[in-house]
Formats: C-alpha cells, sequence, structure tokens
C-alpha cells in the first residue's frame, strides 16, 4: 500500500476529531461517536493491510456508519467495490450521498456498480451525465469506468455505442480520440469504425484524427488502408517533430519499421531522433541502413559531445563492432553519460570474450568511490546478469551477495535476486527476498504482486496469493499486470468465469504476452478451443520466448 494510503487512518482520525466536536456532530447523539468509529477505522486498515478486502469493505462501512462522514463512505465504497461486494457497495454510496456527497467521483462509482450489477442502462445514465461535466475531469472518470469498471468488455463496448449514439460525448477532438481507441482495445472494430467515422466528420483536416484512422483500420485488419492513410500524412510532418513521432508509432505497431524510421529521418534531427531510429532500425535488423547511419554520425564523432558517443557506442555494439563500440564507450568524457558507457564498456568487453576483464572493470567501477550509489549498484546487477549468461548460478549469487553487503536491503538488488531464485526454480529463497523487500518497504506494489503471482503461479497457496494480490490492487486497482495476477489465482482458485472476466480486462488494457497466454490457458481449460487458440497465436506473435507462454502450451498441449 502506498504512503499516501497508509496514512489514511492517522489524517481520517484527525478530521474526525475536529468534525464531531462541533455542535452539528454532537447533536447526533446515541454515544461517544469517536469511539464507535475507531475501531472499525483501524480494522478496515489492518484487513487491507493483510489484504482481506472483505473484511476491509465490513470494516470500513461500518466506520462510516458510526462517524456519518462523506470521506469515509467514500473509501468505503471503493474498497467494497474492489472486494466485489457490491451490497456494501451499495450501501456505502447511499451514505456518501446522504452525507452530502456529490461530484464526478460519485457519478464514476455510481456508474461502476451499475455496470457490476448489469444494469447498462443506469450505467448509461451516470455515464451521460460525467461526460456533461466541463473539461478533461468528466470525460476522464467516464472513460476510466468503461476501461475498468466493468468485468465484461462487451458489456463497457455497448455502454460506449450508446452514449456515442445518444450523442454524449463532448464536441471535442481530445475524448473522441481516446474513445476511438478504448474501442479497439475492447475489441470491437465495429464501434472503433462507427467513432473514426464521426470523428473524421466532424474534425475534417485534423492529422490526429487520421492517425486515429489508421489505428482503427489496423486493428480491423486492413493494414493496407492504413499503410494508405499514413502516407498522406507523411509530407506534412517534416516540420512536426510530434507528428513525425507519432506516424513512425503507427508504422512501428504496422510491423513497417523501416518506414518508422523513414519518417522519422525527415526534418530536423536531434539525439533523441537519432537514437529512435537506431531502436528502429536495429530491431529491423535492417543493418544496411544502420551502418549508413552510424557512418553518417561518425562523421561528427571527433566531437567531445558525450550523448554523440554515447549512442555510437551503443549502434557500433549492436553491430557487432565491438572493438568500435569500447573505443566510443572509453572516449565519452564526462557527465552522467561517461558512467552509462563504463557499465557498456563491461558488456563489450564480455561479449568479445574478454570476460575476466569485463568483470575486473566491475569490480573497479564497485569500489569507485566517485561513481553515483545508482552506478555502483547497478555494476552488482550488471555483474551478476552476466554470470547468469555464463550459466554459473553460484557467482551470480555471490555478485547478489557482495552488492547487498555494499548496499544493505537495496530493493533493487533483492527484486533481481528474487526473480533469478524464481528462473532456478528456487521458490522458497524467491519467497524469501521479496517478503524481506516488503519488511523494508511494506507498501511496495511491485513486491506484493510478484510474490503474489509467484505463490500462486509456483505453489497451491492460493489464498496467501490472493491476499498479497488483493493488497496490491487496493493500492493500484486498474494496474494490468495486478489485474493479470488478480485473473490468475482467481484461475488457479478454480473461479474460471471470474479469472476469464479478469484476464480479459487485463488484456483489453496491456497488450502483453503473458496475459494474453493466460487468457488462453483459462479459455481451453473451459473447453473454448478455438479461441484459445487464437489468443495463444498473439502470444508467439508478442514474444515467442515467453515463459509463461511455453507453460500454458505444456500444459494444455496446444
Amino acid at each position: 500500500m502506498p504512503a499516501a494510503a497508509r496514512s489514511f487512518t492517522f489524517a481520517a482520525l484527525v478530521a474526525l476529531t475536529f468534525a464531531l466536536a462541533t455542535p452539528a456532530a454532537g447533536a447526533r447523539g446515541g454515544g461517544d461517536v469517536v469511539v464507535d468509529s475507531l475501531e472499525p477505522l483501524l480494522a478496515a486498515e489492518f484487513s487491507l493491510q493483510a489484504g482481506r478486502l472483505d473484511d476491509a469493505a465490513k470494516w470500513s462501512l461500518e466506520a462510516a456508519r458510526a462517524a456519518g462522514d462523506a470521506g469515509l463512505a467514500e473509501r468505503a465504497t471503493r474498497i467494497a467495490l474492489l472486494a466485489k461486494d457490491d451490497e456494501r457497495a451499495a450501501e456505502a454510496l447511499a451514505l456518501w450521498k446522504r452525507e452530502g456527497g456529490a461530484g464526478t467521483s460519485l457519478l464514476a462509482a455510481e456508474a461502476t456498480l451499475a455496470l457490476r450489477r448489469d444494469d447498462p442502462r443506469a450505467a448509461r445514465d451516470h455515464l451521460a451525465e460525467l461526460l456533461q461535466v466541463p473539461g478533461t475531469e468528466g470525460w476522464g472518470q467516464a472513460l476510466s469506468v468503461l476501461a475498468s469498471g466493468s468485468s465484461d468488455p462487451e458489456q463497457a463496448a455497448d455502454v460506449l455505442d450508446a452514449l456515442v449514439r445518444g450523442g454524449h460525448v463532448p464536441d471535442q477532438l481530445q475524448p473522441w480520440l481516446a474513445f476511438g481507441g478504448l474501442a479497439q482495445r475492447l475489441g470491437r472494430p465495429d464501434l472503433a469504425e462507427q467513432i473514426v467515422a464521426e470523428v473524421v466528420r466532424r474534425f475534417p483536416g485534423e492529422p490526429r484524427v487520421a492517425l486515429l484512422h489508421a489505428s482503427q483500420l489496423r486493428g480491423a485488419d486492413k493494414q493496407d488502408q492504413a499503410r494508405d492513410v499514413l502516407a498522406s500524412l507523411v509530407d506534412g510532418a517534416a516540420g512536426d517533430a510530434d507528428l513525425r513521432l507519432a506516424i513512425a508509432y503507427e508504422y512501428d505497431a504496422l510491423g513497417d519499421l523501416a518506414e518508422a524510421a523513414a519518417v522519422l529521418g525527415r526534418g530536423p534531427q536531434d539525439d533523441q531522433t537519432y537514437a529512435l531510429r537506431a531502436s528502429l532500425l536495429a530491431r529491423a535488423e535492417d543493418k544496411g541502413e544502420l551502418v549508413r547511419l552510424y557512418e553518417e554520425l561518425g562523421r561528427e564523432g571527433n566531437r567531445p559531445d558525450p550523448q554523440r558517443r554515447l549512442l555510437l557506442g551503443q549502434m557500433a555494439e549492436f553491430l557487432e563492432r565491438h572493438e568500435e563500440a569500447l573505443d566510443w564507450y572509453r572516449g565519452v568524457p564526462g557527465g552522467q553519460q561517461r558512467w552509462i558507457a563504463r557499465l557498456r564498456a563491461a558488456h563489450v568487453l564480455h561479449e568479445l570474450g574478454r570476460a575476466a576483464e569485463a568483470h575486473a572493470s566491475l569490480h573497479e567501477l564497485q569500489a569507485d568511490a566517485s561513481a553515483p550509489d545508482g552506478v555502483r549498484r547497478d555494476a552488482y546487477l550488471l555483474e551478476a546478469e552476466l554470470l547468469a549468461r555464463g550459466d554459473d548460478p553460484k557467482a551470480e549469487m555471490d555478485a547478489y551477495a557482495r552488492g547487498l553487503a555494499a548496499f544493505p536491503d537495496d530493493l533493487e538488488i533483492l527484486y533481481a535476486r528474487a526473480l533469478s531464485w524464481e528462473r532456478q526454480d528456487d521458490i522458497a529463497r524467491a519467497e524469501a527476498d521479496l517478503r524481506r523487500l516488503l519488511v523494508i518497504e511494506p507498501e511496495s506494489v511491485a513486491a506484493l504482486n510478484a510474490l503474489g503471482y509467484t505463490l500462486a503461479d509456483r505453489t497451491d497457496r492460493y489464498q496467501e496469493a490472493l491476499e498479497l494480490i488483493n493488497r496490491a490492487r487496493a493500492a493500484e486497482p486498474d494496474n494490468a499486470a495486478i489485474i493479470d495476477s488478480y485473473g490468475w489465482v482467481l484461475y488457479r482458485l478454480g473461479r474460471h468465469e471470474e479469472a476469464l472476466a479478469e484476464l480479459r480486462r487485463a488484456h483489453a488494457l496491456q497488450e502483453d504476452a503473458e496475459i494474453a497466454a493466460h487468457v488462453a490457458e483459462v479459455l481451453w481449460v473451459m473447453g473454448r478451443r478455438d479461441e484459445a487458440r487464437e489468443y495463444f497465436e498473439e502470444a508467439r506473435e508478442l514474444d515467442p520466448d515467453n515463459r509463461a507462454l511455453q507453460r500454458a502450451l505444456e500444459e494444455t498441449g496446444a
């Protein structure tokens, strides 16, 4: 739980103390309201810290009832929605309204509850009211509700369709673009096409509309038409760096990496543009173009420019011109880039087969008192990574141990070592490191999620995993990785329909091979083999070597 959430109890208690001292509060009668509300408020907080959302929903509602406080009622509503306790959410919401609650947050909560209760008409009405609020807050809240408030993407898409057809979307470009993108993520190309057509009608000649159109065509598997739309934008984008970047992104999404790099190459150039072009050409494995770009920049490499020499070193490294890369890195004159160059130089030495020199240079960096602490810490992490590549787990773990001796309880080193233990199938030690991390930083969402997912995926301690993941969910309820972990532990608990709904929600929020593999495995187990194969294929395209994908394929025999 983040610090802001953890400190809520004390802030709330102070506020209650002052509020209940007023004549208005005292007029309620019926006992000592401070005492009556303090116990459930603390119980709710402890339940949240333990990941017991059902108990947290119960106690937070009791605290809100005892205090008659709108802020506590709002919090009780949010916790009950997270716990999927619709009955308590409805009661807390009613109390929130009775105590004077109003505004966009209340409307968003009402809409979310309506979606959860499968009442799309009420959800549409609340969202329509939200969309009438001026500025970005209203439509932004509506977008958030539709993106993550429903467990059924098809239901959310139907409500969005009704809002579009009813003319409720504000007559501004930004919300139309946002809702068009959401329609694509919800898997409704027909709705995305409808929105794009309306946006083109309302905002003709606007380049961002053309970009949305290209994205919609790409989502509808009309790649050639998408390329035609993008080609029509290129000539007018030379003087607009942001537009060039957006066009390049769309070409990248189409898999046209060389074309994306060519678009970025039109117009004024700077180090960021050069770096992006180099990255695209490297991913495209277009070594011919990358060599030309490298040689063009190399002609200016005699200037003592740290950023340029660092970039040239990285390009030479990708081109496997390791000796040249080493020269560029060693020629970086100063600044933060010099430290990065020293780390990269050690990596190059390892690639050259000069492992002893690589490790010696990292040891030198680790002992350099003038180096920033973060760089010295990263030298231990890189050493461990190089040793892992050499399949020397004992030496790898020794590097982590020395790193922790130099930087006791460093969160980055603990986290990296935990992941390494997990890869080595030593789950007990992975768990020990993650728990140690949580002692140091109890609100670390990454550690809560990692430990919860590890227990769900690699052990049968599913209830414990659920509580850890619930703590992460309480802190970041719209985080796709955490929603994926939540869906996965529900699957392990045998709650397949609930699991599929959550995993689809995670998939709508983030394109990721592991999430797609999880959706596929659940569909396969539920007997929906054709759908499962589509998600398996998507996961293969995104990352064929993904460990979760490989395990899912082995588990299902797909």
